[in-house]
């Protein structure tokens, strides 16, 4: 898999939902998912999703890549050992490129005098710390949409025509911290010209309740680390982004 086509998995459910990017760009995406075409169109389409583009520049840019390059897509998404040069100093200029693509400058500017030491350029940090929404102002910042937006670990259980039962975790509050609370089972959508030959015992992120990909078992393990590293991150802001 190409890192546009991967890019293109996790921002096709954000695309129908008009949360992010061109409201042309379902189409483009799709393709690129299934049928591996049109790289360059959507290379330009993901450029303009307003939050995801200034991470994949600053990764690539820390470690002479290129933003849709597969390692750096999967750093953003998934996490990997590129993230582990970020830090608080260089988390602030990633704000203030999302200042210049939407964020309001009294958010990017609160933000910044509360950047744990900790800070990573991981999308649950983003959505937990900076914020789901808070670049488009599409939807709120409110914990349940921190867990729809989160790209989240869960494990199949059940194949239907467009739906899959998994196993998964979501995100709770627990003594004032971000935390996850016990698996349990859940509905998500599900296409499988996406994902096909998809299996019972897969393990899959899912992104605003859409099966986005499959992950291999060293994705697996890298999502759960990542993800325990973004809410102890986010949990370590003098000042975490407040949760309705």
């Amino acid at each position: 898999m190409e890192g546009f086509q991967l890019a293109a998995r996790f921002s096709l459910a954000t695309s129908r939902l008009q949360y992010c990017g061109p409201s042309d760009a379902e189409s483009t995406l799709y393709r690129a998912i299934v049928e591996g075409r049109d790289r360059e169109a959507t290379e330009a389409a993901l450029s303009k999703f307003e939050a995801l583009y200034p991470y994949l520049t600053a990764i690539a840019d820390r470690h002479g890549l290129r933003p849709f390059d597969r390692e750096v897509v999967e750093a953003y998404w998934i996490g990997n050992a590129l993230l582990d040069a970020f830090g608080r100093q260089e988390f602030a200029r990633i704000l203030r490129e999302l200042e210049r693509r939407g964020l309001p400058a009294s958010v990017a500017r609160e933000r910044e005098a509360s950047l744990p030491e900790s800070a990573l350029p991981h999308h649950l940090f983003h959505v937990s710390f900076v914020g789901a929404g808070a670049v488009t102002g599409h939807v709120e910042t409110t914990l349940p949409n921190v867990e729809s937006c989160r790209p989240a670990l869960a494990e199949v259980r059940a194949i239907g025509r467009d739906r899959l039962e998994v196993r998964q975790s979501i995100v709770v509050v627990r003594a004032g911290a971000l935390a996850l609370g016990e698996p349990g089972s859940r509905s998500v959508a599900y296409d499988p010209h996406v994902l096909p030959g998809l299996a019972v015992g897969d393990r899959i992120a899912v992104h605003w309740g859409w099966a986005a990909t499959r992950l291999d078992p060293d994705q697996a393990s890298a999502l759960e680390r990542y993800t325990e590293r973004s809410l102890k991150a986010a949990n370590a802001a003098p000042r975490p982004a407040p949760l309705g």
